[in-house]
C-alpha cells in the first residue's frame, strides 16, 4: 500500500504524511446507505418530469408554475448548501444527516397531497431545504471514513452512480408509480426509503465534524443565499420575459450580495468558504465543467421526459422505460471511472467524458427527428456514461483539494455546482425550449379563444384542449407535437456545444497527474 498523493487542485504534503487506513465491509456497508439517500434526492429532482402532464391538468397550473414545481426544489438546495455544509462541519455530520432525513421525509408527505400548484411549489422549496442537509453531509462523510486515495475514488464513484443514476432513475421510477397511482405517489415513495436510510445511518456511519470550526457566521449564510438564489431567478425572469426593470434589478442585488460575501470571507477567521480556493485555476475549472455538465445533463432529461409521452405517445411506464439506458450507463460508471481516471489523469478525462457526453446529445437531436428507438438508446447511453464519469473526476478533485476537517465545505461547492447546473438547466434550456415550441406553432386562428391560449401554453395543455376534436384540431397537435420536437433537437445541440466548451475548459485548465490516488 503506498501513502497518499496529493491531488492536482491541493498544495503539497508533507513526505511525513501517516498512511491512510484502508476501509473495510462497516465503510463499505456505510457507503450503501449514504448513496442510497443522494439516488433518492436525485430521483426527486427528476421524478416529476413524468408526472407534469397529469399535474397540469390536475392541478391547473400554468407553464410558469410547471417550471417552478421542476425548479424551486434546486433552487432551495442550491441556495442553502454552502451554509449547510460549512454547518455539518461544526455540528456533527451524521447529526446533520439525521435531521434532514427526517425532515425530507415529513416534506414528502406534504408535497403528496398538494391541493393547489402554489401548495406544491412551497412544498417542493422544504424538500430543497431538506435536501441541502443532506447533499454535503453524505459527501463529506465519505471523504471521512475512505482515507486511502484509491478506495476514496472508488467510493466516490459508487458515489456518483447514485447521484447520476438515480436523476436518470428518477422517470423510471415516476413511470412505474404513475401507471397504477395518482401523481402523489412520486412523494409517498419517499417515506419508506428515508426511514431505511435513517436507521442504516443511525446504525452504520459514524459521526465526524470540524474539531476546531471556529464560529458560524450566520451573516455570511444570509450572503450566500441573496447572492445565489436571486440570481438564479433573475436569469429564468430574463430567459421568459426579456430584459427588463425588475430582472435587472433582481441580478444587481444578487451580483451586490456575492461581493459582500466574498470579501467578508476574506476577513473572517473563520470563513463560511475557502475564497482561495477559486484563485487556484484547476480548482475553478474543475467546478465550471461540472455545472455546465450538469446544466446540459437536467436540463434536457426534465423536457425529454414529455417529449416521449406527448410526442412519441408512450405510457408513463413506458417513456420511463426508454429513458433506463442512461441509468444503467451511470451504474457502469462505478466500475470503470477509477480506472479511466488513473490511465487518463482528472483533466483529460473530465474532457474526454464531456466530449462522450456531447456525442451523446448529437446522436440524441437526430433521433429525435426519426422515428424508432434505437438512435435514441445510444444517445442516451452516451450522455449517461459521460456525464457520470465526468462527475466522478470532478467530485474526487474537488474533494481532495481540502483536509479532511473541511470536507464539509468543499462538498457543498461541489453539490453546488451540481444543483446550479440542475436549476439553469430547467430553467434556461426549458425557457428556449418553450420559446422555439411557440415559434414553430402553425396559425391558431381558427381554434376558441381558451383553446388557442392552452395550445400556446404549453404542449401538456394543449392535448389536453384538443383531446376529441375534429380533423383541423387534430391537424394542429400534430403540428404542435412537430414544433414540440423541433425544440427539442435545438436545445440538444445548443447542450451539445456547451459540453464541447465545458470539454475545452477541462484540457486547457486542470491537471492530468496519472499517479494513483491523483
Amino acid at each position: 500500500m503506498t501513502s497518499a498523493t496529493p491531488s492536482p487542485l491541493a498544495g503539497p504534503t508533507p513526505a511525513t504524511s501517516p498512511r491512510p487506513a484502508r476501509a473495510g465491509g462497516r465503510q463499505w456497508a456505510a457507503l450503501a446507505a449514504l448513496t442510497l439517500a443522494v439516488t433518492l434526492l436525485a430521483v426527486d429532482g427528476t421524478v416529476l418530469a413524468l408526472a407534469m402532464p397529469a399535474l397540469t391538468a390536475d392541478l391547473g397550473a400554468t407553464a410558469n408554475q410547471v417550471l417552478w414545481i421542476g425548479d424551486a426544489y434546486s433552487f432551495a438546495l442550491a441556495g442553502l448548501l454552502i451554509s449547510m455544509g460549512t454547518l455539518a462541519d461544526r455540528i456533527g455530520r451524521k447529526r446533520l444527516l439525521l435531521i434532514g432525513v427526517a425532515s425530507f421525509g415529513a416534506a414528502s408527505l406534504l408535497a403528496a397531497f398538494a391541493p393547489t400548484a402554489g401548495w406544491l411549489i412551497a412544498a417542493r422549496i422544504l424538500l430543497g431545504v431538506a435536501g441541502a442537509t443532506l447533499m454535503p453531509s453524505t459527501l463529506s462523510i465519505v471523504r471521512n471514513v475512505f482515507t486511502d486515495p484509491g478506495q476514496r475514488t472508488r467510493a466516490i464513484a459508487v458515489w456518483s452512480a447514485g447521484a447520476s443514476g438515480g436523476a436518470a432513475l428518477g422517470p423510471l421510477v415516476g413511470g412505474a408509480l404513475l401507471e397504477h397511482y395518482w401523481w402523489g405517489s412520486v412523494f409517498v415513495i419517499n417515506l419508506p426509503i428515508m426511514l431505511l436510510v435513517l436507521v442504516t445511518v443511525a446504525l452504520l456511519v459514524p459521526e465526524s465534524r470540524n474539531p476546531a470550526p471556529g464560529r458560524f457566521d450566520l451573516l455570511s449564510a444570509v450572503l450566500s443565499v441573496a447572492a445565489i438564489v436571486p440570481l438564479v431567478w433573475s436569469v429564468k425572469h430574463t430567459a421568459k420575459a426579456g430584459v427588463d426593470p425588475v430582472g435587472l434589478l433582481t441580478a444587481a442585488l444578487a451580483v451586490g450580495a456575492a461581493v459582500v460575501f466574498v470579501r467578508r470571507q476574506r476577513n473572517l477567521r473563520a470563513p463560511l468558504m475557502d475564497i482561495t480556493l477559486f484563485t487556484r485555476p484547476a480548482f475553478t475549472g474543475t467546478v465550471l465543467a461540472s455545472m455546465i455538465a450538469i446544466f446540459a445533463f437536467s436540463g434536457l432529461l426534465f423536457f425529454f421526459s414529455q417529449y416521449l409521452q406527448l410526442v412519441r405517445g408512450y405510457s408513463p411506464l413506458q417513456a420511463g422505460l426508454r429513458e433506463l439506458p442512461a441509468t444503467l450507463a451511470s451504474i457502469v460508471v462505478a466500475v470503470v471511472a477509477v480506472r479511466v481516471i488513473v490511465r487518463l489523469g482528472v483533466g483529460h478525462t473530465l474532457a474526454a467524458a464531456l466530449l462522450v457526453a456531447a456525442a451523446g446529445l448529437g446522436v440524441l437531436a437526430m433521433a429525435e427527428g426519426a422515428t424508432g428507438y434505437t438512435g435514441m438508446a445510444v444517445g442516451l447511453i452516451l450522455i449517461g456514461l459521460g456525464i457520470g464519469i465526468a462527475f466522478t473526476a470532478s467530485t474526487d478533485a474537488i474533494l481532495s483539494s481540502v483536509p479532511r476537517e473541511r470536507a464539509g465545505a468543499a462538498s457543498a461547492i461541489s453539490e453546488m455546482s451540481y444543483e446550479l447546473g440542475v436549476a439553469l438547466g430547467i430553467a434556461l434550456l426549458g425557457t428556449l425550449h418553450a420559446v422555439l415550441y411557440r415559434a414553430g406553432l402553425p396559425d391558431l386562428s381558427g381554434l376558441t379563444v381558451a383553446t388557442r391560449e392552452a395550445v400556446t401554453e404549453s404542449l401538456a395543455a394543449g392535448t389536453q384542449a384538443l383531446a376529441g376534436t375534429d380533423r383541423h384540431g387534430t391537424q394542429i397537435l400534430t403540428a404542435a407535437r412537430d414544433a414540440f420536437a423541433h425544440g427539442m433537437q435545438v436545445t440538444s445541440v445548443i447542450a451539445a456545444v456547451l459540453l464541447v466548451v465545458a470539454a475545452l475548459v477541462a484540457w486547457k485548465i486542470v491537471p492530468s497527474d496519472r499517479r494513483p490516488g491523483r
